[in-house]
């Protein structure tokens, strides 16, 4: 048997609705789904919900995230400060499936003003079912760590 797929979802007072269709998407693909975020009514700071995320893929207690707020960019930028994390702001199928496939993104960043509800359940699949296609790519992954110069 193999080992579960884990998943972590977070969002901000702007995404609750979309990260609860993430998790319900995440978990009927078979995932084992940690959710953060505020409940209904309560604000949050898209950064902190953003960086736990990222915290638990660069620590290896999930292997993909998913992101909501308003946008989806704050997230991203918050969340791709953190080494290994590659977070992506999906909008279309065409972002999913190029995110994975050329990019190796292992967290999803949807904007709930902007893709809506409905449609972050149909992205999602998109971009978990598509898979790296490395060669060139793999290369071009590899150079998106910055490389730390030697200290004298």
């Amino acid at each position: 048997m193999s080992e579960k797929k884990r998943a972590v979802v977070g969002s901000d007072h702007a995404g609750i609705a979309g990260r609860k269709r993430a998790v319900e998407t995440l978990r009927s693909l078979g995932y084992e789904v940690e959710e953060l975020g505020p409940d209904e009514g309560e604000s949050a700071d898209y950064p902190d919900l953003a960086h736990q995320v990222a915290s638990r893929i660069e620590g290896g207690q999930a292997s993909t995230g998913v992101l909501v707020c308003g946008t989806g960019q704050g997230m991203a930028m918050a969340a791709n400060r953190h080494p290994g994390v590659r977070a992506a702001v999906i909008t279309d199928e065409f972002t999913a499936e190029m995110s994975r496939g050329h990019n190796n993104a292992n967290v999803a960043c949807f904007g709930e003003r902007v893709v809506g509800v409905a449609q972050i359940a149909e992205l999602l699949t998109k971009f978990l079912g598509t898979e790296f296609e490395g060669g060139r790519h793999a290369r071009r992954v590899d150079k998106i760590e910055p490389s730390v110069p030697e200290r004298s």
